[in-house]
């Protein structure tokens, strides 16, 4: 089981179509995961009924990031996995409400541990705007490294934003 003294990390459950409505349409963060409109619980439900599909089959998989007591508090992602070179993206999103309480770090390194034992990755990568300065802070305590930067990269409502690639070679 992935778990540890703060959080547990849990496939996803046909009762968290309310949870990923809330999260899902929050638009606070909807520039780091590339949304521009609210998803509705009809498409969330399609999501859900396909969302145990093998992970080597569609090169995806969410988890779901539960607090001690197994409230919901966000998601962690693996995308855009490549089989030939043994990589995937990564992603995490908490609840605004839960931020600043360990849970992304705490998931972090069980998908760090996961990736390594149970799905032999040889490495995990990931992009961060220039501005997030939580999520640079997270992912370099973890032991990603920053590789380069995409100029202009983000459209938001203020102009073009920079953002960073960062990197992380799994010791096996």
């Amino acid at each position: 089981m992935l778990q540890s003294d703060t959080v547990l990390l849990r496939a996803l459950e046909d009762s968290d179509l309310d949870f990923l409505y809330a999260l899902e349409n929050d638009p606070t963060i909807w520039a780091v995961s590339d949304t521009l409109a609210p998803i509705s619980r009809f498409t969330l439900r399609q999501y859900l009924a396909n969302a145990a599909a093998d992970f080597h089959e569609v090169r995806q998989m969410r988890l779901v990031i539960c607090a001690a007591d197994e409230h919901p508090v966000g998601t962690v992602d693996l995308f855009n996995f490549e089989p030939l070179h043994q990589r995937a993206g990564v992603g995490i999103t908490v609840l605004a409400a839960e931020r600043r309480r360990g849970y992304a770090q705490a998931a972090l390194t069980l998908l760090l541990a996961y990736a390594r034992q149970h799905l032999r990755l040889h490495q995990l990568h990931c992009t961060i705007s220039v501005d997030n300065e939580a999520s640079l802070l997270l992912f370099e305590t973890a032991g990603f490294r920053r590789v380069g930067t995409r100029h202009e990269w983000l459209r938001t409502a203020t102009g073009w934003q920079d953002v960073i690639e960062m990197q992380y070679l799994i010791k096996i």
